[in-house]
């Protein structure tokens, strides 16, 4: 979990420095930066979507989980757990809005190539290496969207340590499925898709609720063998 704890506090820490900066950036400029870096989650989703090959395995999980997300209500799970935030850090009759900041940390920190991979490799292998670089990476991210998007982004880092830790325990149990590179492919494929869906909603092109498709994450395995694909 070392390596789930190290990106935890890179998150907290690139958000405590963007929200110190947060009043010297003028809005132009934060709108500016806003859409940046939308078009390069964009660009991360594409190059991480390539990573699969089966086009079926995708669909399937994709819709299978889209749907019990939504049946779910998982974005809006977040999204109350932003307000009622706000509401506790608004009691002093500053308005202070968390909702935003707070899913978008979640999902940019959470979902992706890196995460997938990075959190397998440590649970698996001890091998916290990938986990530092995109800690690395978050430090930065998190400086610019708590910058841009307020302190909700901080307190996303509770779900990243749940997320990712949930991942690194989850690969000791599924140990021989999660060793399959070809399966490994499949779910980054399927978290870069979702990143694809995040950098349109940062870029103001669409209003997904990518939230309620995590659950495809947890489909991709089982879509996979049942698919005949992994000799089980």
């Amino acid at each position: 979990m070392i390596g789930v704890i190290v990106n935890t506090f890179t998150v907290l820490l690139g958000s405590a420095v963007g929200l110190l900066f947060k009043k010297s950036i003028p809005e132009k400029i934060s709108n500016g930066i806003m859409t940046a870096i939308g078009l390069c989650t964009l660009y991360i989703g594409i190059d991480g979507a390539l990573a699969g090959s089966n086009t079926i395995v995708l669909i399937v999980s994709m819709v299978l989980g889209t749907a019990c997300g939504t049946l779910l209500d998982i974005d809006g799970a977040l999204t109350r757990v932003g307000e009622r935030v706000s509401g506790k850090l608004s009691k002093g009759g500053k308005n202070v809005s968390v909702t935003e900041g707070f899913t978008t940390g979640c999902l940019v920190f959470c979902i992706g190539a890196m995460t997938i991979v990075g959190s397998l490799n440590s649970g698996l292998f001890g091998d916290h290496k990938l986990i530092y670089t995109k800690s690395v990476l978050d430090l930065i991210s998190s400086c610019m969207f708590a910058g841009s998007l307020g302190i909700g982004v901080m307190f996303s880092a509770a779900f990243v340590f749940v997320f990712q830790g949930a991942l690194v325990l989850l690969s000791g149990l599924l140990q021989n499925v999660l060793t399959d590179q070809a399966m490994v492919n499949e779910l980054c494929c399927a978290g870069s898709v979702m990143i694809i869906g995040l950098g349109l909603n940062l870029v103001g092109v669409s209003r997904f609720k990518i939230a309620n498709m995590l659950p495809a994450l947890v489909f991709v395995p089982f879509v996979y063998m049942a698919a005949g694909l992994l000799p089980i």
